[in-house]
């Protein structure tokens, strides 16, 4: 079995794809992925032209993309895919951090990430150590809400769509018709 891990960053994969075969794409060419290609154009990489995957997988990557950027991203995703290939996406559950602001929890702790502490300003803008760093690809230019992203999977083409969140993160699901 065949995963696209999109937006791979230095981080390990999801565990439900222990075993898989894994081709690692990401915009930075400083995390060494396998294909150096942004999300929007990795249809044109030659090794993307040639291979369909069983699964994508994206984890934290696509609230660095703007909202009318959104739409394309997906479009690529299922056409990376495989008939019957599922999509794995995790994204920051905007409205469960927007809870956590209301409260006045804006700049204070959330959780506790590979990368350090976590703040809800952080799920709204970016990782803020990373964008202070010079790493604008870090920054967070849209948000989603389990509706948003349920239906932005659903216009995408994608069925079967599941979304799970574990209070500030969300992972949706879905299969290529």
């Amino acid at each position: 079995m065949k995963v696209l891990n999109v937006g791979c960053g230095s981080a390990k994969i999801h565990y439900m794809f222990d075993g898989w075969e894994e081709t690692r794409l990401d915009i930075d060419p400083a995390v060494k992925p396998d294909i150096v290609s942004d999300i929007l154009f990795m249809h044109e990489t030659k090794a993307l032209q040639q291979t369909r995957f069983d699964a994508v997988y994206s984890s934290h990557t696509l609230e660095h993309l703007y909202a009318h950027e959104i739409p394309m991203a997906l479009y690529r995703f299922y056409q990376a895919l495989k008939p019957g290939g599922i999509v794995f996406i995790g994204v920051p559950n905007l409205q469960a951090v927007a809870e956590h602001i209301a409260s006045g929890n804006l700049e204070g702790f959330l959780y506790k990430s590979p990368a350090g502490d976590i703040s809800p300003i952080d799920c709204v803008y970016g990782f803020r150590k990373f964008v202070k760093g010079g790493n604008e690809f870090y920054a967070h230019k849209t948000g989603f809400s389990p509706q948003t992203l349920t239906a932005k999977l659903k216009a995408a083409g994608f069925a079967e769509i599941t979304i799970k969140s574990n209070g500030i993160d969300m992972w949706a699901s879905g299969v290529k018709k």
